[in-house]
Protein backbone atom coordinates (compact mmCIF):
# COMPACT_ATOMS: atom_id res chain seq x y z
CA UNK A 1 0.00 0.00 0.00
CA UNK A 2 1.30 3.39 -0.80
CA UNK A 3 1.00 6.21 2.20
CA UNK A 4 -2.08 7.71 0.32
CA UNK A 5 -4.04 4.63 0.87
CA UNK A 6 -4.28 4.25 4.63
CA UNK A 7 -7.39 6.16 6.01
CA UNK A 8 -6.65 9.29 8.14
CA UNK A 9 -7.17 8.12 12.26
CA UNK A 10 -9.89 9.42 13.56
CA UNK A 11 -7.55 10.12 16.85
CA UNK A 12 -5.17 13.02 16.99
CA UNK A 13 -1.89 12.03 16.32
CA UNK A 14 1.38 13.94 17.30
CA UNK A 15 4.08 14.19 14.72
CA UNK A 16 7.94 13.55 15.60
CA UNK A 17 10.45 15.10 13.65
CA UNK A 18 13.37 12.83 12.68
CA UNK A 19 15.88 15.57 14.29
CA UNK A 20 13.49 15.88 17.35
CA UNK A 21 13.93 12.04 17.90
CA UNK A 22 17.62 11.66 17.17
CA UNK A 23 18.31 14.45 19.58
CA UNK A 24 16.13 12.44 22.38
CA UNK A 25 18.77 9.13 21.81
CA UNK A 26 21.52 11.66 21.78
CA UNK A 27 20.51 12.31 25.10
CA UNK A 28 20.03 9.29 26.17
CA UNK A 29 16.36 9.36 26.94
CA UNK A 30 14.47 5.92 26.85
CA UNK A 31 12.82 6.03 23.43
CA UNK A 32 9.79 2.90 22.14
CA UNK A 33 9.96 2.76 18.61
CA UNK A 34 7.26 0.48 16.90
CA UNK A 35 8.64 -0.24 13.55
CA UNK A 36 5.59 -1.53 11.12
CA UNK A 37 7.94 -2.10 8.08
CA UNK A 38 8.20 -5.16 6.62
CA UNK A 39 10.48 -7.98 8.88
CA UNK A 40 12.63 -8.14 6.03
CA UNK A 41 13.37 -4.28 5.64
CA UNK A 42 13.72 -4.16 9.72
CA UNK A 43 16.39 -6.53 9.91
CA UNK A 44 18.43 -5.01 6.95
CA UNK A 45 18.21 -1.54 8.39
CA UNK A 46 16.32 0.05 11.30
CA UNK A 47 17.46 3.19 14.43
CA UNK A 48 19.15 1.94 17.35
CA UNK A 49 20.85 3.25 19.88
CA UNK A 50 21.76 1.78 23.87
CA UNK A 51 18.38 3.67 25.34
CA UNK A 52 16.17 2.57 22.29
CA UNK A 53 13.53 -0.40 22.28
CA UNK A 54 12.44 -1.28 19.22
CA UNK A 55 9.64 -3.39 18.34
CA UNK A 56 8.78 -5.00 14.82
CA UNK A 57 5.12 -5.75 13.99
CA UNK A 58 4.12 -5.17 10.20
CA UNK A 59 1.38 -2.52 9.26
CA UNK A 60 -0.48 -5.61 8.09
CA UNK A 61 -1.51 -6.59 11.17
CA UNK A 62 -3.33 -3.92 12.18
CA UNK A 63 -5.57 -3.81 9.25
CA UNK A 64 -8.26 -5.60 10.76
CA UNK A 65 -11.30 -4.48 13.31
CA UNK A 66 -9.96 -7.02 15.47
CA UNK A 67 -6.35 -6.59 15.90
CA UNK A 68 -5.21 -9.89 17.15
CA UNK A 69 -4.63 -9.60 21.34
CA UNK A 70 -1.21 -11.26 20.48
CA UNK A 71 -0.18 -8.47 18.39
CA UNK A 72 -1.04 -5.61 20.68
CA UNK A 73 0.51 -7.86 23.58
CA UNK A 74 3.54 -6.96 21.98
CA UNK A 75 3.18 -2.89 22.51
CA UNK A 76 3.69 -1.73 25.93
CA UNK A 77 0.74 0.93 27.09
CA UNK A 78 2.38 2.17 29.68
CA UNK A 79 4.85 4.43 28.11
CA UNK A 80 5.00 7.05 24.81
CA UNK A 81 5.39 4.87 21.76
CA UNK A 82 6.77 6.31 18.60
CA UNK A 83 5.61 4.54 15.15
CA UNK A 84 7.75 4.82 12.48
CA UNK A 85 7.25 3.50 8.33
CA UNK A 86 9.45 3.70 5.37
CA UNK A 87 7.46 7.35 4.41
CA UNK A 88 4.92 8.18 7.30
CA UNK A 89 1.75 6.90 5.30
CA UNK A 90 1.61 3.45 7.66
CA UNK A 91 2.62 4.41 10.63
CA UNK A 92 0.36 8.00 11.59
CA UNK A 93 -2.47 5.19 10.55
CA UNK A 94 -1.15 2.50 13.08
CA UNK A 95 -0.43 5.30 15.35
CA UNK A 96 -4.29 6.06 15.46
CA UNK A 97 -5.30 2.66 15.43
CA UNK A 98 -3.14 2.65 18.57
CA UNK A 99 -4.51 5.93 20.19
CA UNK A 100 -8.27 4.97 19.66
CA UNK A 101 -7.27 1.97 21.64
CA UNK A 102 -6.06 3.63 24.98
CA UNK A 103 -2.01 3.71 23.54
CA UNK A 104 0.29 7.01 24.02
CA UNK A 105 1.36 6.90 20.51
CA UNK A 106 2.54 9.32 17.67
CA UNK A 107 4.57 8.79 14.70
CA UNK A 108 8.09 9.63 13.03
CA UNK A 109 7.58 12.37 10.02
CA UNK A 110 8.21 11.10 6.69
CA UNK A 111 9.32 7.65 8.46
CA UNK A 112 12.96 5.83 7.55
CA UNK A 113 13.73 8.61 4.46
CA UNK A 114 13.27 11.02 6.76
CA UNK A 115 15.27 9.81 8.99
CA UNK A 116 17.91 9.39 5.99
CA UNK A 117 17.88 13.31 5.47
CA UNK A 118 19.78 14.19 8.63
CA UNK A 119 22.97 14.96 8.30
CA UNK A 120 25.04 16.67 11.08
CA UNK A 121 27.97 18.83 11.13
CA UNK A 122 30.53 18.89 13.98
CA UNK A 123 33.78 20.62 14.40
CA UNK A 124 36.96 18.42 14.10
CA UNK A 125 38.80 20.04 17.33
CA UNK A 126 41.82 18.23 17.44
CA UNK A 127 42.60 19.09 13.86
CA UNK A 128 45.69 21.62 13.93
CA UNK A 129 45.81 22.38 10.45
CA UNK A 130 45.20 25.77 8.46
CA UNK A 131 41.70 26.96 8.91
CA UNK A 132 38.67 25.03 10.49
CA UNK A 133 37.98 21.24 9.43
CA UNK A 134 34.17 20.21 9.95
CA UNK A 135 32.64 16.41 9.96
CA UNK A 136 29.46 15.74 8.35
CA UNK A 137 27.82 12.70 9.81
CA UNK A 138 24.64 11.39 8.34
CA UNK A 139 23.45 8.61 10.81
CA UNK A 140 21.38 6.76 8.66
CA UNK A 141 23.90 5.02 6.95
CA UNK A 142 26.66 6.35 8.87
CA UNK A 143 28.41 8.37 6.09
CA UNK A 144 31.16 10.78 6.80
CA UNK A 145 32.52 13.81 5.17
CA UNK A 146 34.53 16.51 5.73
CA UNK A 147 34.66 20.46 5.25
CA UNK A 148 37.93 22.57 5.38
CA UNK A 149 37.77 25.90 5.29
CA UNK A 150 40.52 28.91 5.68
CA UNK A 151 40.72 32.11 3.79
CA UNK A 152 37.27 32.69 1.89
CA UNK A 153 38.08 29.00 -0.01
CA UNK A 154 36.50 25.58 1.27
CA UNK A 155 36.70 22.14 0.15
CA UNK A 156 34.44 18.94 1.01
CA UNK A 157 35.66 15.49 0.82
CA UNK A 158 32.99 12.30 -0.22
CA UNK A 159 30.02 14.58 -0.64
CA UNK A 160 26.90 13.09 -0.99
CA UNK A 161 24.99 14.12 -4.53
CA UNK A 162 21.51 14.21 -1.81
CA UNK A 163 23.17 17.13 0.08
CA UNK A 164 24.43 18.95 -2.49
CA UNK A 165 22.51 22.01 -1.81
CA UNK A 166 23.51 21.85 2.30
CA UNK A 167 27.59 22.28 1.34
CA UNK A 168 26.15 25.48 -1.04
CA UNK A 169 24.35 26.83 1.74
CA UNK A 170 27.33 25.90 4.70
CA UNK A 171 29.59 28.17 2.30
CA UNK A 172 27.73 30.40 1.85
CA UNK A 173 26.74 30.65 5.82
CA UNK A 174 30.23 30.68 6.15
CA UNK A 175 31.10 33.50 3.95
CA UNK A 176 33.46 31.19 1.82
CA UNK A 177 33.61 30.13 -1.82
CA UNK A 178 33.72 25.70 -1.95
CA UNK A 179 36.34 25.68 -4.21
CA UNK A 180 37.04 21.34 -4.86
CA UNK A 181 34.41 18.84 -4.64
CA UNK A 182 36.87 15.47 -3.58
CA UNK A 183 36.24 12.27 -3.89
CA UNK A 184 38.50 9.14 -1.93
CA UNK A 185 37.11 6.73 -4.47
CA UNK A 186 34.29 5.49 -6.71
CA UNK A 187 31.58 4.53 -3.67
CA UNK A 188 29.17 1.27 -3.55
CA UNK A 189 27.38 2.70 -0.60
CA UNK A 190 25.79 6.20 -1.68
CA UNK A 191 25.48 8.54 -4.68
CA UNK A 192 28.40 10.99 -4.89
CA UNK A 193 27.85 14.47 -5.13
CA UNK A 194 30.99 15.65 -6.57
CA UNK A 195 30.10 15.49 -10.47
CA UNK A 196 26.75 17.33 -9.30
CA UNK A 197 29.00 19.87 -7.43
CA UNK A 198 30.96 20.29 -10.52
CA UNK A 199 28.10 20.71 -12.40
CA UNK A 200 27.15 23.80 -10.32
CA UNK A 201 30.60 25.40 -10.39
CA UNK A 202 32.86 23.78 -7.49
CA UNK A 203 35.99 21.97 -9.01
CA UNK A 204 35.06 18.44 -8.78
CA UNK A 205 37.83 15.88 -8.30
CA UNK A 206 38.55 12.05 -8.56
CA UNK A 207 41.52 10.10 -8.11
CA UNK A 208 43.49 9.38 -11.12
CA UNK A 209 43.40 5.21 -9.89
CA UNK A 210 39.69 5.42 -10.23
CA UNK A 211 39.17 6.20 -14.03
CA UNK A 212 40.37 2.77 -15.56
CA UNK A 213 37.09 1.38 -13.80
CA UNK A 214 35.15 2.73 -16.55
CA UNK A 215 34.40 6.41 -15.09
CA UNK A 216 32.87 8.11 -18.40
CA UNK A 217 32.77 11.69 -17.39
CA UNK A 218 36.96 11.94 -16.74
CA UNK A 219 37.48 14.57 -18.85
CA UNK A 220 34.65 16.53 -17.48
CA UNK A 221 36.58 16.66 -13.66
CA UNK A 222 39.90 17.14 -12.30
CA UNK A 223 41.73 13.46 -11.54
CA UNK A 224 44.14 13.96 -8.57
CA UNK A 225 47.41 11.53 -8.69
CA UNK A 226 49.45 10.58 -6.12
CA UNK A 227 51.29 13.80 -4.61
CA UNK A 228 49.07 16.04 -6.43
CA UNK A 229 48.13 18.90 -4.04
CA UNK A 230 45.11 21.29 -4.00
CA UNK A 231 45.36 24.68 -2.25
CA UNK A 232 42.35 25.86 -0.20
CA UNK A 233 43.09 29.29 1.75
CA UNK A 234 46.36 28.56 3.71
CA UNK A 235 45.90 24.58 3.76
CA UNK A 236 47.17 22.20 1.78
CA UNK A 237 45.41 19.02 0.69
CA UNK A 238 47.52 16.48 -0.55
CA UNK A 239 46.55 13.35 -2.46
CA UNK A 240 47.62 9.70 -1.35
CA UNK A 241 46.84 6.77 -2.92
CA UNK A 242 46.21 3.90 -0.95
CA UNK A 243 44.95 0.78 -2.80
CA UNK A 244 42.84 -1.81 -1.07
CA UNK A 245 39.56 -1.16 -0.45
CA UNK A 246 39.71 -0.70 -4.43
CA UNK A 247 42.10 0.01 -7.13
CA UNK A 248 41.31 3.57 -7.09
CA UNK A 249 40.88 4.32 -3.08
CA UNK A 250 42.86 7.54 -2.51
CA UNK A 251 43.31 9.63 0.70
CA UNK A 252 43.43 12.97 1.66
CA UNK A 253 46.08 14.71 3.84
CA UNK A 254 44.48 17.56 5.22
CA UNK A 255 47.44 20.18 6.07
CA UNK A 256 49.18 17.41 7.80
CA UNK A 257 47.31 17.13 10.45
CA UNK A 258 44.09 14.94 9.04
CA UNK A 259 44.06 12.14 6.33
CA UNK A 260 40.61 11.40 5.27
CA UNK A 261 41.32 7.65 4.66
CA UNK A 262 37.71 7.24 2.55
CA UNK A 263 36.78 3.35 2.83
CA UNK A 264 40.56 2.38 3.66
CA UNK A 265 40.50 2.44 7.05
CA UNK A 266 38.20 3.64 10.17
CA UNK A 267 38.14 4.44 13.79
CA UNK A 268 36.82 0.74 14.65
CA UNK A 269 37.61 -1.71 11.70
CA UNK A 270 39.49 -1.53 8.33
CA UNK A 271 37.92 -1.57 4.56
CA UNK A 272 36.37 -4.51 3.33
CA UNK A 273 38.33 -5.70 0.22
CA UNK A 274 35.72 -7.41 -1.97
CA UNK A 275 33.30 -5.00 -3.74
CA UNK A 276 35.16 -4.19 -6.78
CA UNK A 277 36.62 -7.94 -7.77
CA UNK A 278 34.45 -10.09 -5.54
CA UNK A 279 35.33 -12.66 -3.82
CA UNK A 280 37.77 -13.78 -6.19
CA UNK A 281 39.67 -10.57 -6.09
CA UNK A 282 39.52 -10.31 -1.99
CA UNK A 283 42.78 -11.64 -1.26
CA UNK A 284 44.74 -9.98 -3.76
CA UNK A 285 42.89 -6.50 -2.99
CA UNK A 286 43.26 -7.26 0.75
CA UNK A 287 47.44 -7.74 0.41
CA UNK A 288 46.92 -4.66 -1.59
CA UNK A 289 44.96 -2.83 1.49
CA UNK A 290 47.55 -4.05 3.86
CA UNK A 291 50.57 -2.50 1.92
CA UNK A 292 48.67 0.80 1.75
CA UNK A 293 47.71 0.79 5.64
CA UNK A 294 51.48 -0.20 6.72
CA UNK A 295 53.61 1.97 4.28
CA UNK A 296 51.49 5.43 3.82
CA UNK A 297 48.99 5.00 6.42
CA UNK A 298 50.20 3.98 9.39
CA UNK A 299 53.67 5.72 8.76
CA UNK A 300 52.33 8.94 9.22
CA UNK A 301 53.01 10.31 12.53
CA UNK A 302 51.00 9.11 15.18
CA UNK A 303 49.61 11.95 16.28
CA UNK A 304 48.19 12.47 12.62
CA UNK A 305 44.20 12.23 12.87
CA UNK A 306 42.54 9.20 10.89
CA UNK A 307 38.89 10.13 9.34
CA UNK A 308 36.80 7.95 7.51
CA UNK A 309 34.33 7.85 4.91
CA UNK A 310 31.59 5.60 7.30
CA UNK A 311 31.42 4.33 11.07
CA UNK A 312 29.47 1.89 11.97
CA UNK A 313 27.20 1.30 15.11
CA UNK A 314 30.28 -0.16 16.72
CA UNK A 315 32.50 3.04 16.04
CA UNK A 316 33.31 4.97 19.30
CA UNK A 317 33.23 9.13 19.09
CA UNK A 318 36.01 10.90 19.46
CA UNK A 319 35.55 13.43 22.98
CA UNK A 320 34.65 16.12 20.44
CA UNK A 321 32.14 14.05 19.42
CA UNK A 322 33.27 13.65 15.46
CA UNK A 323 34.81 9.71 14.50
CA UNK A 324 38.35 10.83 13.95
CA UNK A 325 41.42 9.49 15.86
CA UNK A 326 44.86 9.50 15.82
CA UNK A 327 47.37 7.02 13.98
CA UNK A 328 48.95 5.89 16.95
CA UNK A 329 45.86 5.17 19.10
CA UNK A 330 44.64 2.76 16.26
CA UNK A 331 47.51 1.00 16.13
CA UNK A 332 47.38 0.93 19.98
CA UNK A 333 43.91 -0.31 19.76
CA UNK A 334 43.66 -2.34 17.01
CA UNK A 335 45.40 -5.68 16.74
CA UNK A 336 44.67 -5.83 12.91
CA UNK A 337 46.71 -2.96 12.36
CA UNK A 338 50.07 -4.98 13.61
CA UNK A 339 49.79 -8.41 12.16
CA UNK A 340 51.74 -9.50 9.70
CA UNK A 341 50.19 -9.82 6.30
CA UNK A 342 48.84 -13.40 6.92
CA UNK A 343 47.18 -12.79 9.59
CA UNK A 344 45.84 -9.46 8.69
CA UNK A 345 44.47 -11.07 5.41
CA UNK A 346 42.82 -14.39 6.90
CA UNK A 347 41.25 -11.73 9.48
CA UNK A 348 39.67 -9.10 6.96
CA UNK A 349 38.01 -11.85 4.99
CA UNK A 350 36.83 -14.02 7.59
CA UNK A 351 33.91 -12.25 8.72
CA UNK A 352 32.24 -9.72 5.99
CA UNK A 353 29.29 -8.26 6.09
CA UNK A 354 26.04 -8.89 3.69
CA UNK A 355 27.67 -6.21 0.97
CA UNK A 356 25.90 -2.52 0.47
CA UNK A 357 22.36 -2.88 -0.74
CA UNK A 358 22.00 -1.92 -5.05
CA UNK A 359 25.87 -1.70 -4.89
CA UNK A 360 25.81 -2.38 -8.12
CA UNK A 361 23.62 0.24 -9.36
CA UNK A 362 25.55 2.76 -7.42
CA UNK A 363 28.51 1.74 -8.25
CA UNK A 364 27.19 2.52 -12.38
CA UNK A 365 25.41 5.39 -11.10
CA UNK A 366 28.87 6.43 -10.02
CA UNK A 367 30.81 5.85 -12.74
CA UNK A 368 28.19 7.42 -14.97
CA UNK A 369 27.70 4.36 -16.61
CA UNK A 370 23.83 4.73 -15.46
CA UNK A 371 21.50 7.64 -14.74
CA UNK A 372 19.23 8.28 -12.02
CA UNK A 373 17.43 11.36 -10.81
CA UNK A 374 17.60 12.66 -7.39
CA UNK A 375 14.72 10.73 -5.90
CA UNK A 376 15.74 7.50 -7.46
CA UNK A 377 19.65 7.97 -6.29
CA UNK A 378 18.01 8.84 -2.80
CA UNK A 379 16.70 5.33 -2.91
CA UNK A 380 19.35 3.29 -4.15
CA UNK A 381 21.39 4.60 -1.44
CA UNK A 382 19.01 3.82 1.75
CA UNK A 383 20.30 1.67 4.19
CA UNK A 384 23.75 0.85 5.67
CA UNK A 385 27.05 1.27 4.47
CA UNK A 386 28.76 -2.00 5.02
CA UNK A 387 31.52 -0.80 4.23
CA UNK A 388 33.88 -2.39 6.85
CA UNK A 389 35.72 -6.02 6.95
CA UNK A 390 33.63 -6.97 10.09
CA UNK A 391 30.34 -6.40 11.50
CA UNK A 392 31.78 -5.60 14.86
CA UNK A 393 34.41 -3.32 16.10
CA UNK A 394 38.33 -4.23 15.40
CA UNK A 395 39.22 -1.91 17.68
CA UNK A 396 40.34 -3.09 21.78
CA UNK A 397 40.49 -6.47 20.57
Amino acid sequence: MNAEDFPTPDADIDTVTPETLKSRIDAGEDVTLLDVRMESDYDEWRIEGETVESINVPYFEFLEDEIDDEVLAQIPDDREVTVLCAKGGSSEFVAGTLAERGYDANHLEDGMNGWARIYETVEVTDYDGAGTLLQYQRPSSGCLGYFVYDDGEAAVIDPLRAFTDRYLTDADDLGVDLKYAIDTHIHADHISGARTLDALGVEGVIPEAAVDRGVTYADEVTTAADGDTFDVGDATIETVYTPGHTTGMTSYLVDDSLLATGDGLFVESVARPDLEEGDDGAPDAARMLYESLQERVLSLPDDTLVGGAHFSDAAEPADDGTYTAPVGDLVEDMDALTMDEDEFVELILSDMPPRPANYEDIIATNLGQQEADDDEAFELELGPNNCAASQESLAGD
